[in-house]
C-alpha cells in the first residue's frame, strides 16, 4: 500500500515510487526528497536520476507519513538509509510492479485503471484544490510548465468559472448582510 500512496498521494511516477529509499524521508520536514528511479535495463534493474535529472522535494500528507513510519517500524533491518523502502526479499520492487498492480486491478473491478493513471488523479486533485501550474510542474517533476499545461490545462478553472465564483462569493456576503440588517 505504502508504494501505491506515494504514486496516488505524492505524484511520483512508478520507477521514482521504487527508487525510494529509507534515507529519502524526512519525517520533520514532512517531505520525501525524489533522488533517483529505477528503469529496466534489460534483465537487470538500472538506478538512474529522475526522469529529466529534476530531483526534487514533494511534500507529504500526514497520511502518507503514517503508512511510510508504519512499514519502517515494522523491521528494524528496514531502518538503514539506504534500504529500499519497497523491496522483495532486499532487492527493489520495479520488477514486480506491473504485475501486482494488474491483480489489484483486476480484483477491483478496475480494468481500465493504468498505473500511470495515480499519478494523473494527484495532479488533478492538487489542481482541484488551488494550486497553481507552477506548484504542480514541480510536485510532478515536470521539465517545464508547458508540459504540466500540455497534460492539465483542462483542469483548472477558466475565467467565467472563476468569474461565477466570485460572483457568488458577493452574493453570499451581500445576502449575509442583508440577513444581519433584518435582524436588527
Amino acid at each position: 500500500m505504502p508504494f501505491i500512496a506515494l504514486c496516488a498521494f505524492a505524484g511520483l511516477r512508478s520507477g521514482e515510487a521504487a527508487g525510494v529509499q529509507v534515507g529519502d524521508i524526512d519525517f520533520m520536514r514532512r517531505q520525501l526528497r525524489v533522488a533517483r528511479q529505477l528503469q529496466r535495463d534489460g534483465r537487470s534493474v538500472a538506478v538512474t536520476p529522475p526522469k529529466y535529472g529534476f530531483e526534487r522535494a514533494v511534500y507529504l500528507p500526514d497520511g502518507v507519513l503514517a503508512m511510510l513510519s508504519d512499514l519502517i517500524s515494522q523491521s528494524p533491518m528496514d531502518q538503514r538509509r539506504d534500504h529500499w523502502l519497497s523491496h522483495d526479499q532486499g532487492q527493489p520492487l520495479h520488477n514486480a510492479v506491473t504485475h501486482r498492480w494488474r491483480t489489484t486491478r483486476r480484483r477491483a473491478s478496475l480494468d481500465t485503471v493504468r498505473f500511470h493513471d495515480l499519478r494523473h488523479f494527484y495532479a488533478s486533485g492538487l489542481i482541484a484544490s488551488g494550486c497553481d501550474v507552477v506548484t504542480v510542474q514541480h510536485a510532478l517533476g515536470h521539465a517545464s510548465a508547458t508540459t504540466t499545461l500540455s497534460t492539465y490545462a483542462h483542469l483548472w478553472p477558466t475565467a467565467e468559472d472563476r468569474t461565477r465564483a466570485g460572483a457568488e462569493d458577493l452574493l453570499s456576503a451581500a445576502s449575509a448582510d442583508c440577513l444581519r440588517t433584518d435582524a436588527v
